[in-house]
């Protein structure tokens, strides 16, 4: 790599500072007479001499700086990923002796950048074993530093010679000569960044806007900026139960990682812990615009906080819906843009080039969007995809909850997560921010509808997802204050709303020479909606959805006057509901709408057929539930009854329990259900009770209040049976659910309690304290703190809790009170801000257990913990600046996960310190920097999580730890290995490999517990 394309990756503007650090402020020559005085090298440089500010680890920090923005930089990566650690410690090398040259800055300057990085190269150490792509970096980048360097030379006070004037002048021209050379013939890395740059901003330009429904009446814009309408949601893994956490053993902790309580995240940064994702959503909870928010994250200048680690990576963005909707064939990777309809051509093998660097952030929207029988095709692409491509990409793929079944890409490595329901919270920030950006006109209707959120229980039914929040936000303003009740009265609003009273509002006439009123529009839209329904898509051909209509307008009198055509277009344009998201296709503005028009097509026609035939459809399980709002009485009892037939029939427990639960939950949209229906429904869905799963759990909560009248209370059910019974109703969000729930606040199982501790954040923080919380029996329970409102119950609470997991979205303020008042013995704080306020871990002095959970680009220091507390366990995310020699300071400590921060050579040399450790966790990637030589000789229990990367040898393993009893490993399932090294390990006793085929086991001695 050439000088001229190591500006591509390291700007002046990051190169210059860096590298500032090396040379004092102000040289030996301030305060001589005159700047004419020359001074030797040795004394500029900010290692040496009385002026020292920096050490030798803090050059080879600044080394590492330099490398890691270069490799992460746009293009190729310039030097094998496996050769970091070398060209590191080869660059430092070269800066630090910088300080042994015999000149002066005259006589450097006079050098060039070029003589002078030979001598630096020269006076360093030369590198060993180098390959060709590393040492032409190493060689490039010390240029491209002697020319910075050199720069700060002609810029001191002391240094006013002609000569040197000459020489800036000289080097300025030569840099120009050079970037005009690599104008006139390109490198490919420079072609491949010039693309990026483009691409990036085509990306941040169509992802940086998003549509809030409703908010398009009068004289507002129909698309807002999506980092001002775009909110956080949380994302949670399958609930994890189990005993005390400082009763569990290090096994537990470090691998079973049993602790109480659902594994939550923040959903837009995920990605940041799993690098490969499955993420479940609703319709409406804001799956789409989550990849938006990723998308625009990786690809817009200015980062928003907490998002950085997506600093470098490039998205592609796959709607399968649109990938797939005359059953094509989808893309390889090098038609990734051309299938997601990007209108730029990329360099030939730029895609497999960004892939293969492990730079990619690939987003896979909607596989609940494609039919059933295409999913498994769709998977079989995808592995094809991570076979080639799978490390050091990022992978998120987005689907309805039931589309898949469970751990359907488990054994690929994904992590499955769920976006939960807007809190009451969430929903109150949507809110208020949906009202700031409608304008002045909307704020006197923000407090009145916050107040009807907060008492009135259905319309706080209906608002649990952005889309339904945004259409009662909508509704709200648009009816002065009225809201209808029901999710169909809702609907049928919005839809008036949408195609009528919109384009009247705006005095918008007649655009193209027709007035349709709302039924005539409803009743030619909902064929569409019909087809997609039948047909299993939610895309059409442009032709054939012309073509639909042209056939149904002349039975619609109030159509048939006009030119077929005419209507097409009015529909297509002026209707709000239908788009073109390209020139040849047509869709829905959001899935919920089609599945409404397609429920009324059904009852219209009267295909109760149709409905009951895809009644374990999980595409259809909207459509079914509108389709019993949308019925008559007589009609409605029919279509429940053929549930109740259809689940009989059918001998899967899975299935049977899909379309129970859907006949349940349909008659919450019936206008009215005879009370023998009702009981037959209520009677069949009783025997699902209790639910035999956490799974079961959630789908079984969907029903919603009615469930309620049928879940068993504490008495006479086992722990599990009791945890599955809170389970569901901590997921109906419903204030009638307090009362139930508080039946179990006395109960002594963990795992209730530590349930019903997690859905505290799904209601209403005062009420819910009050019933169940404060009655908590708080040994070994973790308390999950995730907003103010909640810390100050915690702070009233008469039996203060020695556990606390206190979430980003608690003040620091807050964060500060309850440390002080709790005085906690286990921590788990996360923290967004990559300056974060620890100070009030100062004051802890009981702390035993400790988890920070920050940005990987934080800013923080261990010295800021007590000294005096009896720290025994530490987890970081983010290497402390200070290093780990404050840990000395903790006698008892002997337990440090590190699997989710990346360490250098020098910070393995830290942790070989730390001479009483006994447990340690970290990622096998980090076994590769590990130094030759080094040895942990007292460590008793390692934990290696060696998922989507590959472990080292086992001879090294033995060298490093030779003291070993016990060795976790965390796999993908499928992989094999030879464990016969294992046997110069005199004191193992036990090996864990969940997933993994282990050959040469004959080898180990007998004593050896091993777990497959």
């Amino acid at each position: 790599m050439d000088p001229a394309l190591i500006g591509t990756r390291l700007a002046s503007g990051v190169l210059g500072p860096l590298l500032r650090k090396l040379l004092v402020s102000d040289g030996p020559g301030a305060g001589l007479p005159g700047g004419a005085r020359r001074v030797r090298l040795s004394s500029l440089v900010s290692f040496r001499g009385e002026k020292r500010t920096l050490t030798e680890k803090d050059v080879r920090r600044l080394a590492a700086t330099l490398v890691e923005r270069a490799a992460d930089g746009p293009g190729e990566p310039p030097f094998p990923a496996d050769e970091t650690e070398a060209v590191t410690e080869a660059l430092a090398a070269r800066l630090l002796a910088l300080g042994d040259l015999d000149m002066d800055d005259v006589q450097a300057v006079a050098l060039g950048p070029q003589a002078l990085a030979r001598r630096l190269g020269a006076a360093a150490p030369p590198p060993d074993g180098l390959a060709a792509a590393s040492a032409l970096f190493l060689d490039s980048v010390t240029e491209a530093a002697c020319r910075h360097i050199l720069e700060f030379f002609t810029q001191r006070s002391t240094f006013v010679a002609r000569t040197l004037v000459e020489q800036t002048r000289g080097q300025a021209e030569l840099g120009t000569k050079l970037d005009r050379l690599s104008d006139r013939v390109p490198h490919p890395a420079v072609r491949d960044a010039d693309f990026e740059r483009r691409y990036l901003a085509h990306l941040a330009k169509k992802h940086g806007r998003l549509t809030i429904y409703g908010i398009d009446l009068h004289h507002s814009p129909d698309e807002w900026p999506l980092d001002m309408a775009y909110l956080s949601l949380e994302a949670t893994g399958p609930a994890e139960t189990g005993a005390p956490w400082h009763e569990l053993s290090a096994r537990e902790q470090l691998f079973g990682r049993r602790h109480p309580g659902a594994a939550a995240l923040i959903a837009d940064r995920a990605l940041a812990v799993h690098d490969r994702i499955l993420l479940r959503g609703l319709a409406g909870s804001g799956k789409t615009t989550l990849v938006q928010w990723l998308t625009l994250s990786a690809a817009a200048e200015g980062r928003t906080e907490g998002m950085a680690y997506l600093h470098g990576r490039v998205p592609f963005v796959l709607p399968l819906r649109t990938l797939t909707r005359h059953g094509e064939r989808l893309p390889a990777a090098e038609d990734f843009l051309a299938a997601a309809g990007c209108p730029l051509t990329a360099p030939d093998g730029w895609v497999d080039r960004v892939l293969t660097a492990g730079r990619g952030l690939v987003l896979i929207d909607g596989i609940d969007e494609i039919p059933e029988a295409e999913r498994g095709r769709a998977r079989r692409w995808l592995r094809d995809l991570l076979s080639a491509y799978g490390d050091g990409n990022r992978w998120l793929v987005t689907s309805r909850p039931s589309a898949v079944g469970d751990d359907w890409l488990a054994g690929d490595g994904f992590t499955e997560l769920s976006l939960s329901p807007m809190s009451r919270t969430e929903v109150a920030t949507f809110v208020r921010r949906w009202h700031q950006a409608a304008g002045p006109d909307a704020a006197p209707y923000e407090q009145p509808l916050l107040d009807a959120l907060r008492t009135t229980e259905h319309v706080a039914q209906l608002a649990t997802n952005p889309l339904m929040c945004g259409l009662i936000c909508a509704l709200h303003r648009d009816r002065r204050g009225y809201l209808p009740r029901g999710r169909k009265a809702l609907y049928e609003a919005a839809l008036s709303m949408l195609l009528t009273r919109r384009d009247r509002e705006r005095d918008m006439g007649t655009p193209y020479g027709i007035a349709l009123d709302e039924a005539p529009q409803i009743q030619l839209i909902q064929r569409l909606a019909y087809w997609l329904a039948l047909n299993g898509r939610t895309q059409m051909d442009r032709d054939h959805a012309r073509s639909v209509v042209q056939e149904a307008v002349p039975a619609v009198l109030d159509a048939s006057a006009y030119d077929t055509e005419t209507v097409f277009t009015h529909l297509l344009h002026r209707s709000g509901l239908l788009r073109e998201p390209t020139a040849d296709t047509i869709d829905f503005v959001h899935r919920t709408f089609q599945d409404y028009l397609a429920a009324k097509a059904l009852v219209d026609r009267w295909d109760i057929g149709v409905l009951i035939s895809h009644a374990a459809d999980d595409q259809w399980e909207d459509v079914i539930r509108m389709a019993v709002g949308h019925a008559r009485p007589r009609e409605c009892a029919e279509i429940l009854g053929e549930l109740l037939a259809a689940a009989d029939t059918t001998e899967d427990r899975t299935t049977r329990l899909r379309v129970l639960l859907l006949a349940a939950s349909a008659m919450d949209h019936a206008t009215e259900v005879a009370p023998e229906v009702r009981n037959a429904v209520l009677a069949r869905t009783a025997d699902l009770i209790p639910p035999r799963s956490l799974e079961e759990a959630r789908e079984l909560a969907q029903v919603g209040r009615l469930v309620l009248d049928l879940l068993p209370g504490p008495e006479g059910l086992s722990e599990e049976e009791a945890l599955m019974a809170v389970t569901t109703g901590t997921h109906i969000e419903l204030d009638a659910a307090i009362p139930y729930l508080a039946r179990f606040a006395a109960h002594p199982a963990l795992s209730v309690r530590s349930q019903l501790v997690w859905g505290w954040g799904r209601f209403e923080a005062g009420p819910y304290a009050d019933a169940i919380v404060s009655r908590l029996d708080p040994t070994g329970l973790r308390y999950t703190v995730v907003d103010d409102e909640r810390a100050g119950e915690i702070l009233r609470l008469a039996s203060l809790p020695d556990a606390l997991d206190i979430r980003s979205e608690v003040s620091d303020g807050q964060v500060a009170a309850l440390l002080e008042r709790c005085d906690p013995r286990v921590l788990d704080l996360t923290r967004s801000d990559v300056r974060p306020d620890l100070a009030a871990l100062a004051s802890l002095g009981r702390l035993a257990s400790l988890r920070l959970r920050l940005p990987a680009e934080a800013h923080w220091r261990l010295g800021d913990l007590a000294r005096s507390t009896p720290l025994r366990r530490l987890h970081f995310t983010a290497w402390p600046e200070d290093g780990l020699a404050a840990l000395g300071e903790h006698a008892g400590l002997d337990q440090l996960l590190l699997w989710d921060a990346r360490m250098t050579p020098m910070e393995w040399r830290e942790v070989a310190e730390l001479k009483r450790l006994l447990v340690l966790a970290i990622h096998a990637i980090d076994l590769f920097s590990c130094p030759d030589g080094l040895r942990l000789p007292d460590l008793d229990e390692l934990v290696i999580d060696a998922r989507r990367s590959n472990l080292p040898s086992l001879d090294r393993l033995v060298r490093l730890f030779p003291t070993l009893r016990k060795l976790h490993v965390l796999v993908d399932s499928g992989d094999t290995m030879d464990v016969s090294a294992l046997a110069a390990l005199p004191r193992l006793t036990e090996l864990q490999a969940m997933g993994l085929t282990l050959t040469g086991t004959e080898h180990l001695p007998p004593a050896v517990r091993i777990q497959t």
